[in-house]
């Protein structure tokens, strides 16, 4: 399938797979950017996408990121929605610095990755009891103490 995409800074690459069995494309910081201790930043991808309709694209952190920069996703994932492609559209990349040094991502280095999922919308079936048998809550399936 092909996706439509705008780069703002054309001096940087597009987005790739970088090997055969990656689900996950590198997402690049179009500017270099700062991020205070404790603090959250925004980090500009340089990419406008237009995602398929019956489809979202997931921001994620790379695994590499948390221990090599401080730097997590503070709502765990960012979800781009497939009306989420103006013309000024440019996907950020929200990030959270846990440490307490300022860190620094330079442009053009890989802050994140994206993923497209397939998603379906469903309609709500009101009940006044579900049915099932009641499994617990955190930790009931074992592991943890």
């Amino acid at each position: 399938m092909k996706v439509k995409i705008k780069r703002i800074d054309k001096d940087l690459p597009l987005p790739v797979y970088e090997s055969s069995g990656a689900v996950g494309f590198d997402i690049l910081a179009r500017e270099s950017s700062v991020i205070p201790p404790k603090e959250i930043g925004m980090v500009p991808s340089n990419l406008v996408v237009e995602v398929p309709e019956k489809y979202m694209l997931v921001v994620a952190s790379r695994s590499s990121t948390p221990k090599k920069k401080g730097l997590t996703p503070p709502h765990g994932f960012g979800i781009i929605d497939h009306d989420y492609c103006g013309p000024e559209d440019e996907i950020k990349v929200m990030v959270y610095n846990f440490t307490d040094n300022e860190v620094i991502i330079e442009r053009g280095e890989k802050i994140a990755q994206g993923v497209f999922v397939r998603i379906d919308k469903f309609e709500w079936s009101e009940v006044e009891e579900v049915e099932g048998k009641n499994r617990g809550g955190f930790g009931s399936t074992g592991g943890y103490n």
